[in-house]
């Protein structure tokens, strides 16, 4: 089994140049004044300390400055010169990250958001990788055991480096867990880039948990919705006993790129896949994390349908 690792996307937005007027004067022979404003990048870095719920932004945005030249000048009539103004990116922060969660009206069927959902842990995820299931790439199975003990977890992208905040919802014996976070640029980067490579490395295998019950395990790629900067969607379908019956869980996994912010959706149960709610938590939720972002209010969603 060849392995090919996706590699991760990288989005750079220009910076805008500013004009220069001149402007000649009646009364003098050469007269000549310009005036030029540069401006930085619009992103910068920090670090902040992860949270369950929310935490400090890592982002700081450098504000645009302006450096005027002059020319000497025979006469003091002059025209102020003009820049146009820069927007820097919002830093997330706490406030932001809470109102960029979904609620239950962004999301159809019957949802119902719950206040514990920063508790919730499938036991079924638990188990040790079987290595000798990678018989040509016994490497994988560390990446397979790293991606279980992170969907535990509730930690996919690893931990966030600045604001975070994460609300679940239930529906019969399904769950949803939505979470919006800061992260570092280049672990990012890396997650979304590991993630992709999951289907590969880890489309079938089996763990065994603490009582030596079996269990396989199946990941292979979904196809998210096209919104955010980047994403990756992911099913995984766990196999096995559960007092003595057959038992099958299947998520549904959806991440979404958004600068350096990112959604992460987690949703389905013992009753089937949940593809569809999952789909309108990552649309949903990245324009509500967008608006955020951009100093809006997010919109409320449809409501439930009937």
């Amino acid at each position: 089994m060849s392995r090919h690792p996706s590699l991760p996307r990288y989005l750079k937005a220009p910076v805008g140049a500013s004009t220069a007027r001149v402007v000649a004067s009646a009364l003098a022979t050469a007269a000549l004044l310009t005036t030029a404003a540069c401006s930085g990048d619009g992103e910068g870095g920090g670090s902040g300390s992860g949270a369950s719920d929310v935490a400090a932004s890592p982002l700081a945005a450098q504000t645009p400055t302006s450096s005027p030249t002059t020319s000497p000048a025979s006469s003091p009539a002059s025209s102020p010169a003009s820049s146009p103004a820069t927007s820097a990116p919002s830093r997330l922060t706490e406030a932001g990250a809470r109102s960029a969660l979904i609620t239950e009206e962004d999301i159809e069927d019957h949802w119902n958001q719950v206040k514990d959902a920063s508790k919730w842990h499938d036991t079924l995820l638990i188990g040790k990788v079987d290595v000798a299931d990678f018989l040509t790439a016994k490497a994988d199975a560390a990446d397979c055991q790293k991606f279980l003990d992170a969907l535990y977890s509730d930690q996919l992208l690893g931990k966030p480096s600045g604001a975070s905040a994460l609300r679940g919802f239930e529906q019969g014996d399904s769950r949803l867990l939505y979470q919006v976070a800061s992260y570092d640029s280049g672990q990012l980067n890396s997650s979304l880039a590991w993630l992709k490579t999951l289907p590969v490395k880890c489309d079938r295998f089996t763990v065994t948990d603490s009582k030596g019950a079996k269990r396989t395990v199946e990941v292979t790629e979904g196809s998210v919705p096209a919104v955010g900067d980047a994403r990756q969607d992911l099913r995984v379908v766990v196999q096995g006993d559960t007092n003595g019956e057959a038992t099958t869980l299947t998520l549904d996994v959806a991440v979404v790129r958004v600068g350096e912010d990112a959604i992460t959706v987690t949703a389905g149960g013992l009753e089937g896949d949940e593809q569809q709610s999952t789909d309108q938590a990552a649309t949903k939720g990245t324009q509500r994390l967008k608006d955020v972002l951009s100093g809006k209010t997010p919109a409320a969603g449809p409501g439930h349908s009937g």
